[in-house]
């Protein structure tokens, strides 16, 4: 069974709650939607994916955040 959470944020708080998101560490995906609805970046989250692997994920956020002032992050766990 999955559990979805959902936020709303600005482009500037982008890469930071992303970044927070999957430091928590029971996330399963990521997903980043415009205003509309329209999904931008999904990105799954796996135990085995740790720093240097994540730096290209995080410069597309940073270049993502530069198109739009709202973004909504939906957030998928499994629950067990």
């Amino acid at each position: 069974m999955e559990k979805k959470s959902f936020f709303d944020v600005s482009g500037d708080e982008l890469l930071k709650k992303v970044k927070e998101l999957i430091h928590q560490g029971n996330v399963n995906r990521i997903i980043i939607k415009n205003e509309e609805g329209k999904t931008y970046l999904e990105i799954p989250v796996t135990v085995g994916v740790i720093g240097a692997l994540l730096i290209p994920v995080f410069a597309a956020i940073g270049a993502l955040a530069a198109l739009a002032a709202k973004f909504k992050i939906e957030v998928v766990k499994k629950e067990d």
